[in-house]
């Protein structure tokens, strides 16, 4: 089982899978533009990350021939509904389905119907029916309207630093505090929010799977360098990293695939 409420990956992206391929065939066709975005969305998506060619092709068939199998959408969907549990499944589930069905730069009106079913079904409200399908129409990453908006992944940057060596410390503390009231792009009535968030998703998701997901939502060479620079300020802000923090910038750099030149200027600049 995972660590993300319990829930079964292989059951978890077979459900995210099926309801792509939903919107793909909602129209009778599969065309070539909504398979390129099905796989796209796939290849993208951390909860994919590592699933070899061969596994992916026997998930893929696996979830046609579970669709072929049901006798109703409503069936489809209670399948969908226990396979994901939480909400932010669930969203994410009607945006990767949101995503194939405007693959074609318009959605049919049997795409459209279906999507309104699969939100019904799995409880998507209207605002967030909204968000997700503007950021899709624009062609931006999913993890805003997901409720990850980049602002919350800065602070979860600083939270992996503050926390990587076991204890936080005041300087690091004070440091925290400093950013969040010094830097407008974070809302202080948020801050406390946004560390919290952070210090869940890491306890029940675990490192390796948060920083696939900073990766993801830190998707532009800008935000990644601003995002290394917050989590270089709280590693130094007792004057000298420590060894477990020197790691995770290690990790930080690697995953957002900074430049040590980069890295080196962004220090200086400390």
């Amino acid at each position: 089982m995972s660590g993300e409420h319990g829930l079964n990956r292989q059951d978890r992206n077979s459900a995210l899978i099926e309801v792509m391929l939903l919107a793909a065939v909602a129209d009778g066709s599969i065309s070539d533009a909504e398979l390129e975005m099905l796989l796209k969305r796939i290849r993208e998506r951390p909860e994919f990350e590592g699933t070899r060619p061969d596994e992916l092709s026997q998930l893929v068939k696996g979830c046609l021939d579970n669709l072929a199998s049901s006798t109703s959408i409503e069936q489809v969907l209670a399948s969908l509904r226990e396979r994901l549990p939480d909400h932010k499944s669930r969203m994410l589930a009607f945006g990767l389905a949101a995503a194939v069905g405007f693959a074609d730069q318009r959605a049919t009106r049997a795409e459209l119907g279906l999507l309104k079913t699969i939100q019904a079904g799995l409880g998507i409200s209207e605002e967030e029916v909204s968000r997700i399908v503007d950021a899709v129409e624009h062609g931006n990453s999913l993890a805003d309207a997901l409720g990850e908006p980049a602002e919350r992944l800065y602070a979860e940057v600083m939270v992996l630093v503050s926390a990587a060596d076991g204890q936080l410390k005041d300087a690091e503390a004070q440091a925290l505090v400093e950013s969040f009231a010094a830097d407008p792009v974070f809302e202080p009535q948020r801050a406390q929010e946004f560390i919290s968030a952070a210090a869940k998703a890491l306890a029940t998701q675990g490192l390796p799977e948060r920083l696939k997901v900073l990766a993801q939502g830190l998707s532009t060479h800008a935000q990644r360098l601003k995002a290394f620079g917050l989590a270089m300020r709280i590693a130094n802000a007792s004057g000298r990293a420590s060894a477990p923090e020197l790691k995770l910038l290690e990790l930080l750099q690697a995953t957002f695939g900074l430049a040590d030149d980069e890295v080196e200027q962004i220090r200086r600049q400390l």
